[in-house]
């Protein structure tokens, strides 16, 4: 079932497609004439975003729904239960040793396979500006311990801001790291060679092959990961988390990306103590994108906001552990502007 640019901009909701179990895949759009954001039931994801009189979209999806399970490397979900890599799909909690899904070399990555972000969530509310989806990840999904119920709220707030607020309770002691997922281009150009990036980190975490976390936390001065100040992504390659804290805590600018060629500039802050920096290398798509978009190596870059990858082996680690009676509370906001126009 395909739906144009034309209708998204006639409705507020409507059908985008059929679900692999047969349910329906809603889209709803949120805009305030400034920043119009399309999320879809499937993964609770950002299927287009939009910025008034810029006619590309600011991140990587598809026109039709049925390339999303067949083809999309995570594009605008909301990964989890526990974003990101865990070694060998293994961890103990409590004294209880658990294993989970193995859908990456041998690793868990992402909530396995599907994670939460491969379901159909449900909209529980919504407005011009506002829509809440939730979903119930029960126990034993993907070896995961205890049922979660889950929500994710995107608003657009003035002038040009998308705001993601995650929620997450249990009825039993278990993991949550939840992340969004979306690949950035602010000029709809081929490639984010245009782009510059800004991390407000001094440290990093360096990876094994597996692009797993090696245990050491290193400075970022003097490497190719210092991006305290704006500067052009050059040619390293980066699949890495950023250390912004140890632990979460109240919203702040984490980092800034802008391009050259559009003017455009995208600010995130957030509550989170990591933030994975994906440089889209590994993109090589066999099927169009937005637009008609071809969606080759580094067509777009992600920023997400989480927890650090596989820290519930690495006691130094921020803790992704939540427990009965606790709340989990992520907040990241992306805000947009134009300017060298």
């Amino acid at each position: 079932m395909r739906r144009g640019r034309q209708e998204i901009e006639c409705v507020t909701r409507d059908i985008f497609g059929t679900a692999p179990d047969g349910r329906a895949v809603e889209r709803v759009r949120i805009s305030n004439g400034v920043l119009t954001a399309s999320i879809m039931t499937w993964g609770a994801s950002v299927q287009d975003l939009r910025l008034s009189g810029h006619a590309h979209p600011l991140v990587l999806g598809f026109d039709d729904f049925a390339d999303y399970p067949l083809h999309s490397p995570y594009f605008g979900i909301i990964a989890g239960r526990c974003a990101n890599r865990i070694r060998d799909g293994r961890f103990m909690l409590d004294g209880i040793a658990y294993e989970l899904d193995r859908n990456d070399k041998g690793h868990h990555l992402h909530g396995g396979a599907p994670g939460i972000g491969e379901r159909n969530w449900r909209v529980e509310q919504h407005d011009d500006r506002r829509v809440t989806l939730a979903l119930t990840d029960h126990a034993g999904n993907r070896g995961y311990p205890g049922t979660c119920n889950l929500r994710a709220t995107y608003e657009i707030r003035e002038p040009a801001t998308l705001s993601l607020v995650l929620e997450a309770g249990t009825d039993a002691p278990t993991l949550v790291n939840l992340a969004s997922h979306s690949y950035f281009n602010l000029d709809g150009s081929g490639t984010i060679g245009a782009h510059e990036l800004r991390i407000n980190a001094a440290h990093y975490l360096p990876v094994d092959s597996d692009c797993l976390p090696t245990g050491e936390v290193k400075p970022v001065a003097g490497t190719p990961f210092d991006f305290r100040s704006m500067r052009p992504i050059g040619d390293a390659t980066y699949d890495h988390n950023f250390c912004l804290s140890d632990a979460r805590v109240e919203k702040r600018d984490v980092a800034a990306l802008s391009s050259r060629l559009s003017g455009i500039a995208m600010t995130v802050a957030t509550t989170e103590p990591g933030l994975q920096f994906y440089d889209g290398s590994k993109l090589d798509l066999a099927v169009a994108g937005l637009g008609g978009r071809r969606y080759g190596r580094s067509a777009g870059l992600c920023l997400e906001p989480q927890i650090w990858p596989d820290a519930i082996n690495h006691a130094q680690f921020p803790s992704p552990v939540l427990r009965p009676g606790n709340r989990y509370l992520h907040e990241t906001d992306y805000r947009f502007s134009v300017s060298g126009l």
